[in-house]
């Protein structure tokens, strides 16, 4: 086999920080290519790379693959992250350079009304005006819809924005971890300086409250 046009894989398995889609399937006997279809590197949007894998093995004359993969690089400190379009509790649009310029708390969260949510957004919401001192803007990110940011804003007097992220498009982007082996949406918070860079990123699932403690802190010293 040439190293130059295949790839031999003793064990097709995989542990990625990645959106995939595997199956089964006969194939041939041939090793197959592992090629790159198309990749991307972009200060402002990350990597991404579009990934087509074929992978077999033999077994009793059978052969098994693997399809498709694409991953995403995650949000860390020091990037740019990826800019989006989301309705707000209101149903307006909302850009995320739209805030350049001054310092964003962004924060996703699994799901409005469950109890670790009600804290931290109520912890946000009492801690507000000393985000407001240190000049910058709070924006919650779940995937619930806008009448449902809406319902849940004006139950608890949030006084900042929430975001619709329907389908989790952008969490997939950023690259925000799930919890319980992907069960449950992870709850993140990153800290973006006045010049679009990512300062802070935060994540602890059963300690809403210390998400606001840590952003202050951040925000504090920028």
């Amino acid at each position: 086999m040439a190293l130059s046009t295949s790839v031999s894989v003793a064990k097709p398995c995989f542990s990625v920080n990645a959106i995939s889609n595997p199956y089964c399937k006969p194939g041939t006997m041939d090793s197959p290519s592992v090629k790159i279809v198309s990749a991307g590197d972009s200060q402002l949007f990350g990597t991404k790379i579009s990934i087509s894998i074929s992978i077999t093995r033999s077994l009793s004359a059978r052969t098994f693959q693997t399809r498709r993969m694409i991953a995403v690089a995650k949000v860390s400190k020091g990037s740019v992250p990826p800019s989006f379009n989301l309705k707000d509790q209101e149903g307006r649009m909302v850009s995320l350079s739209k805030f350049k310029g001054k310092p964003v708390v962004l924060y996703f969260y699994p799901a409005d009304e469950s109890p670790g949510c009600t804290k931290e957004a109520c912890a946000f919401r009492d801690s507000y005006e000393k985000f407001k001192k240190a000049g910058a803007e709070v924006i919650g990110i779940s995937g619930d819809g806008p009448e449902s940011h809406k319902a849940f804003a004006k139950k608890y007097r949030l006084p900042f924005t929430l975001l619709s992220d329907e389908g989790d498009k952008i969490r997939k982007e950023w690259g925000v971890p799930g919890d319980f082996f992907g069960s449950l949406p992870g709850r993140e918070t990153y800290v973006i300086d006045k010049n679009g860079v990512v300062q802070l990123v935060y994540n602890n699932q059963f300690q809403p409250e210390k998400h606001i403690d840590e952003t202050l802190k951040m925000l504090q010293s920028l």
